[in-house]
């Protein structure tokens, strides 16, 4: 096939859905993966998505055995694909004092993390022999620097920060390439349970048009919209004492407990 291909997780819903229209209105046939797979049935016949130009998989990122499947199905139906987007997350707030709230401190990394690394896994071999391709990391500001009740989350995306960069040296001699990108707040299903003022909120289909032009040059890194770069590097850098203050008060994220 010489219509290039895009696989990616997370495509039920919010920024998974909108990254897929973007890649199909550029001419990619789309592999898609979620745990609703009638979900993605049903937009992708609303948006007017030719049957032939996709194929939907079954798997859960948080098992290593489903979502490793998944990518081999996907070579053996539709070939290795050009672009792997590790887009699937979840984001819940935490208590560390709270029993349960461990529990889902760790099903935040299964997710966020071990099926980051998992989703890439089965295409590395192919595209480090075909010596190109680009895999697709979906970090956070919130990796940036860590906020009152966000615990989990941040960790998490902090974490895939590192490992995408990590990644990007070891790909780097095959001529593949790894690109991170770090939404800021995205008007998605996974924020709207949020409770605090979201500064710079995008809708998700202009933060696609912005995603897919980064992926498309290559860049390794990018956060996006760009005004929130800025605000996270200078949370960086200002001092311990004056984060702190700053953030004294700040209404925490919902924990499981608490999301409608």
């Amino acid at each position: 096939m010489t219509t290039p291909l895009v696989f990616i997780t997370g495509a039920s819903s919010g920024i998974g859905q909108a990254l897929a229209l973007r890649f199909h209105r550029a001419g990619y046939r789309l592999a898609l993966v979620a745990r609703r797979t009638s979900e993605v049935k049903k937009w992708a016949s609303a948006q007017g998505i030719s049957a032939d130009s996709y194929e939907i998989y079954s798997a859960d990122v948080a098992i290593t055995d489903s979502i490793v499947a998944a990518g081999h199905d996907c070579m053996a139906r539709q070939g290795l694909p050009d672009v792997v987007i590790a887009n699937a997350g979840i984001s819940v707030g935490m208590d560390t004092a709270v029993r349960d709230d461990i529990d889902v401190m760790a099903r935040t990394f299964a997710t966020n993390n071990i099926g980051m690394a998992a989703t890439f896994q089965p295409f590395v071999d192919g595209m480090t022999a075909r010596r190109s391709g680009t895999l697709v990391g979906i970090g956070s500001v919130a990796g940036i620097r860590g906020l009152p009740g966000h615990g989990a989350y941040c960790a998490s995306k902090a974490a895939v920060i590192s490992y995408c960069e990590s990644l990007r040296g070891e790909m780097r001699p095959y001529g593949v390439q790894v690109v991170t990108i770090s939404p800021g707040y995205i008007d998605t299903p996974l924020t709207q349970q949020n409770r605090y003022s979201m500064p710079f909120l995008m809708q998700a289909s202009d933060f696609a048009d912005r995603a897919f032009s980064a992926i498309a040059s290559g860049v390794s890194y990018r956060v996006i919209p760009w005004q929130m770069g800025v605000v996270a590097t200078l949370l960086r850098l200002i001092p311990n004492a004056l984060f702190d203050k700053l953030l004294a008060g700040r209404p925490r994220k919902r924990r499981q407990t608490e999301v409608q």
